[in-house]
């Protein structure tokens, strides 16, 4: 049951970021422009964002299973549909559903998965999933953008609905039926409404300060680093590598600490983000401080959601909700932030007030400790 659940995370982020890689052959195919189909991540994004808190609520009376899979065949139609699709429109309507199931997937996905195994080692399984998300970047967008290249875009985003086939039927067979509120991990160990909003908080920052520099990397790693684009493939390779080592080790520690595991999370992104700032402009500096960033940058939303199962007030699956969506704001605010600076104090600029903004992702961490009580 966890490798489905697993095999769906994956499958949901690479269907979330595949045409970042496809972006040239989409708008060749579809004879729209490139910044039309990059708004097919925007529009993404900004979907989930606004959808994942009232989804849930909407269904938080109807049992899991039943919603899991009505959320993965939701993916397996509208994977098809834009396989099949002749225009943009088409494309686009297929995408923004994709994005209202992913909306509610998170959210329901965790309580469900960390619910199977006992308290002691549900940070082990929100690692274990978040594994498997990371993956999407490592493996799952780089795989389809390769098949895409060697036959077809539609391709790839038809092989996503048969994954997500795989997923719906063992999840559909195997997970019980259960009333949501009786589930184990319906409700939080700790309810802290205090720390619940200090870990929303603390991750919209994150977000923002992360995406506000990675949104023009690229173009950082090029005009400042004086990298070629093949080592900037190379680089960016490698910084999904390290996302996926950062999140692997956090993972293991997240039972024991779960505080200190975002805490480190946060401030190793601030470190990195602003050592790129700092010493960009040399090449063995810029190699290692993207690598620190990229170590934190899936632990932070990782750390984010396991504190939700800790301090959630309420539901978990809402406050899941809830923390997807601030995240979500978060990166298209980081992203609209770096626009803005971009032309005003180039790529060194936006990483400046990326790192800015992660400090004070550190400073609402700090702000937000109980006092007397251990971290």
């Amino acid at each position: 049951m966890l490798g489905a659940l697993m095999l769906a995370a994956l499958t949901f982020n690479t269907a979330e970021n595949l045409p970042v890689g496809l972006l040239e052959l989409i708008s060749g195919d579809l004879r729209v422009s490139l910044s039309a189909v990059g708004l097919l991540v925007t529009g993404y994004g900004v979907t989930v964002a606004v959808a994942s808190v009232p989804i849930a609520h909407a269904v938080r009376a109807v049992p899991r299973r039943h919603v899991l899979t009505g959320l993965l065949a939701a993916l397996v139609v509208s994977s098809l549909v834009a396989a099949l699709a002749t225009s943009y429109g088409q494309l686009l309507a297929a995408r923004l559903l994709t994005a209202l199931a992913q909306a509610l997937f998170w959210a329901v996905m965790g309580p469900v998965a960390v619910g199977l195994f006992a308290p002691e080692v549900r940070g082990r399984v929100v690692g274990a999933l978040s594994v498997a998300g990371s993956l999407a970047l490592v493996l799952g967008v780089p795989a389809g953008t390769w098949l895409g290249q060697r036959s077809a875009w539609q391709v790839p985003v038809a092989l996503l609905a048969a994954l997500g086939l795989v997923s719906l039927v063992t999840i559909a067979a195997l997970l019980p039926t259960s009333r949501p509120e009786e589930e184990p991990a319906a409700y939080a160990t700790s309810p802290d409404a205090r720390r619940f909003g200090t870990v929303l908080a603390a991750g919209a920052l994150s977000a923002a300060g992360a995406f506000t520099g990675y949104t023009y990397i690229v173009t950082f790693l090029g005009e400042v680093s004086g990298f070629s684009p093949s080592a900037v493939s190379v680089l960016l390779v490698g910084f999904g590598v390290a996302c996926l080592a950062g999140v692997s080790v956090t993972g293991a520690f997240l039972d024991r600490f779960p505080r200190a595991a975002l805490a480190i999370a946060v401030a190793t992104q601030a470190v990195g983000m602003l050592g790129l700032y700092a010493s960009g402009t040399h090449q063995v500096a810029a190699v290692v401080f993207l690598m620190l960033m990229g170590s934190a940058l899936g632990p932070v939303f990782m750390a984010t959601q396991n504190a939700m199962l800790h301090c959630a007030p309420g539901r978990t699956d809402i406050a899941l909700a809830a923390n997807s969506g601030a995240y979500n704001v978060g990166i298209a605010a980081g992203a609209a932030i770096g626009a803005l600076v971009l032309p005003l104090a180039g790529a060194r600029g936006a990483f400046l007030a990326g790192g800015l903004l992660t400090a004070g992702s550190c400073a609402a961490l700090l702000g937000g400790r109980p006092r007397g009580k251990p971290r």
